[in-house]
């Protein structure tokens, strides 16, 4: 039998790559020859702090991956042919995006449009597509709003892109990264916050007089930046809390100033979900067509083999002014 590279998570924050047998798929999976798969800020939660895990140890080969792309080798699906590129997102519990090949249901990958951009640029259509879906789930007319995006992470730089697509006045960005915010003004932002050095209240304190802005996206997951988003908010305001959390445990809120601000919080999860793939096909249009620039994003790309020295990366990102770390299966 043929054998692949795989990887497996055997504990909290370790990772290895073995060998193993292709696993055959079943009527409704194609079997998918990977080319790339990308570290999302959720696979960190799961793998460096344990947080969400699905699995007992050692972990199915493959997992926590959800952003893929690759070359169809084998189809017991209606409508998906042998040889087509495809974008890849299954759900993280069953995803295999950081194997060599990976098995996916049909209604979790979809053909990639023909241009001429790197496989790379098109890999992010995964991480937008969650914001698209985001956004189509819980609409909001920020046209001459000011915003505030918590996190500069790749879904906190799209956050900021579609944001001000979508006509918000100014936005208020923070992060801990400084090579992040740089980013971000290529993005949209018009205030940038290094969250290290300075203090985001007292920005929007200043620059909406103090009264707060009219929508925020927490976009990082933490406990610490969940309870500090209702600080930020005006009265009558909106939060969206984004971030996958990143812990287990109940997190406390601070409920009472949040009560008396009269505000208004959502979230929203499972975009591999949605019926059609609408939000991840709309992503790859705006990639494939140029009106979003994603090569700022694309940083740090590790061979398979190394896939626990990516992890570490991308957990820890600011010193090598990591953004997005991908994996590669040449």
């Amino acid at each position: 039998m043929e054998k692949m590279r795989a990887t497996r998570m055997i504990d909290v924050g370790q990772m290895v790559c073995e060998e193993i047998d292709i696993p055959p798929v079943v009527d409704g999976q194609v079997l998918i020859e990977s080319e790339m798969a990308s570290i999302c800020g959720s696979d960190l939660h799961v793998v460096m702090m344990g947080a969400g895990l699905s699995h007992n140890f050692p972990c199915p080969h493959g997992y926590p991956g959800h952003e893929g792309i690759g070359r169809i080798v084998e189809s017991k699906a209606a409508g998906l042919e042998e040889g087509q590129h495809v974008l890849t997102f299954p759900n993280p519990v069953v995803g295999e995006c950081f194997n060599e090949y990976q098995r996916v249901g049909a209604s979790y990958c979809v053909p990639l449009p023909d241009c001429n951009l790197p496989r790379a640029h098109l890999l992010m259509a995964q991480q937008l597509g969650t914001v698209i879906y985001a956004m189509r789930q819980c609409p909001r007319d920020v046209v001459g709003e000011t915003v505030a995006v918590m996190g500069q992470g790749s879904a906190g730089l799209f956050w900021t892109y579609l944001l001000k697509r979508a006509g918000a006045a100014q936005i208020i960005v923070s992060d801990l990264s400084d090579a992040r915010l740089s980013v971000s003004t290529q993005y949209g932002a018009d205030v940038c916050v290094n969250a290290q050095n300075d203090s985001m209240q007292t920005v929007v304190g200043d620059l909406t007089s103090g009264t707060g802005v009219d929508y925020l996206v927490e976009a990082v997951g933490r406990a610490e930046t969940f309870r500090e988003s209702v600080d930020h908010v005006r009265l009558d305001g909106e939060i969206m809390w984004f971030g996958l959390p990143s812990v287990d445990a109940d997190i406390d809120m601070r409920f009472n100033k949040f009560f008396r601000k009269r505000l208004h919080a959502m979230s929203t999860y499972g975009a591999q979900d949605e019926e059609g793939a609408i939000s991840f096909r709309e992503a790859l249009r705006l990639i494939s067509t140029g009106e979003i620039d994603v090569s700022p994003l694309l940083s740090h790309v590790f061979p398979v083999e190394e896939i626990d020295d990516a992890m570490n990366l991308a957990h820890e990102p600011h010193e090598a002014q990591a953004l997005k770390v991908s994996i590669e299966f040449s």
